[in-house]
């Protein structure tokens, strides 16, 4: 915020951009518009997330185990038959859940006890972290997630909000949070396809660490950019299954 209550708009370079009386940037070619792609339907009426939330209590409370997969979504087993909850709306409600209330509203208890702070009523960092792959599985595969989508986002989704004199906005506490790419990444694997030398593509087991990141670390804390790079790796993570998926294979 400006010391006149304006919000302030950085440029490309992250350096505040000149406003007028009125708070709108004297030239206006310097802002960078936000891309929300399918975030978008975080503008759409409170009924649309509420209605998926309640499908995805219905799913966890039937689950009898839970995993993540690669990225960090949540894989339910549910009669026997395991399946990754990608749904972005499903993946979103969650996130709405967790951000603003510290539990999945509706779950009081999840198989095993890796993931209590799911269901324990207290917002802690580790729920932030979880979120954080949630709001991931909620964005486009193929566009990058900055700060300024989630900061835009959590507005629209009502996280959170704080009004002063006429501007809006989303005041999330972050100080708590950590996140270091190697910790939550370094040792997860996924088999995908990849091409061999004589052109085939054949089932291979990889470090995601290692094939998405090229093993460069990343650590941050206590911030807003902190969380984001932390959504934004969790969304390169499932781009790149995305992209080397093994085939499904169909049963007769």
């Amino acid at each position: 915020m400006t010391p006149e209550g304006f919000v302030q708009p950085v440029d490309a370079e992250g350096n505040p951009i000149p406003l007028d009386e009125e708070g709108a940037p004297i030239d206006p070619s310097l802002a960078i518009e936000v891309e929300l792609g399918r975030l978008n339907v975080g503008r759409a009426p409170s009924s649309v997330l509420d209605r998926r939330a309640q499908e995805v209590i219905t799913m966890l409370n039937d689950a009898t185990e839970v995993t993540l997969d690669a990225a960090g979504r949540l894989v339910l087993t549910v009669d026997g038959v395991a399946k990754t909850i990608d749904s972005p709306l499903e993946n979103l409600a969650i996130y709405v859940a967790l951000m603003t209330t510290g539990t999945i509203p509706g779950v009081d208890d999840l198989p095993g006890t890796e993931f209590d702070h799911l269901v324990d009523g207290v917002f802690t960092a580790a729920d932030m972290l979880s979120a954080a792959s949630f709001l991931a599985a909620g964005s486009d595969k193929a566009g990058e997630l900055t700060t300024d989508e989630v900061a835009y986002i959590n507005a629209f989704l009502d996280i959170n909000i704080v009004k002063i004199g006429d501007v809006t906005f989303s005041d999330i506490d972050y100080s708590s949070f950590n996140y270091d790419r190697s910790d939550v990444y370094g040792d997860i694997t996924v088999t995908v396809l990849l091409q061999q030398p004589d052109g085939s593509w054949v089932p291979t087991e990889v470090n995601v660490y290692e094939a998405v990141f090229g093993s460069a670390d990343f650590s941050g804390s206590g911030s807003l950019s902190a969380f984001a790079q932390a959504a934004e790796d969790a969304r390169a993570i499932i781009e790149y299954i995305h992209e080397y998926a093994l085939p499904a294979v169909q049963e007769n």
